[in-house]
């Protein structure tokens, strides 16, 4: 087991805003007022966290791979509780690919290996959340931009 400690600092900065920053020093604003809306939310954060590290790893697998990748993003839809808390119970995960000649296959395995060893997220959230992954791919035809 790492014993690798992660340190993250969360201040109150007034009107229900708050300032995060990520141990690598990063600053992110925060919003508790759900209806203002005026930055991201905690919950919004995690559906941002699972995207970026499953990206994250499909996007290299897929590298190394060789498929010719010309454009790749990452959905993520969270369904939470009614009830307190209001935890997330279902996050669905589509793969968005478009490129040349891309093997469903290579997309497959790709989303596997994310899912069941290097997506730390993924792990992280699988013990209380249903992850559900799917793909499409769409060619992209020589020439178009």
């Amino acid at each position: 087991m790492g014993d690798e400690k992660d340190q993250a600092v969360v201040r109150a900065v007034g009107d229900g805003f708050f300032i995060g920053v990520t141990p690598s020093g990063h600053a992110q604003v925060l919003d508790a007022n759900s209806a203002r809306r005026a930055a991201a939310s905690p919950m919004e954060l995690l559906l941002l966290a699972l995207g970026a590290c499953t990206a994250v790893d499909v996007a290299e697998i897929l590298r190394k791979k060789r498929e010719r990748v010309s454009s790749y993003r990452v959905e993520v839809r969270g369904t939470r509780r009614d009830e307190h808390p209001r935890h997330y119970v279902r996050m669905e995960v589509r793969h968005c690919i478009r490129g040349q000649n891309v093997s469903p296959r290579a997309v497959e395995q790709a989303i596997e290996l994310s899912e069941e060893k290097y997506c730390s997220v993924a792990a992280t959230l699988r013990p209380t959340v249903e992850i559900v992954s799917s793909y499409e791919i769409e060619e992209e035809i020589s020439g178009d931009a």
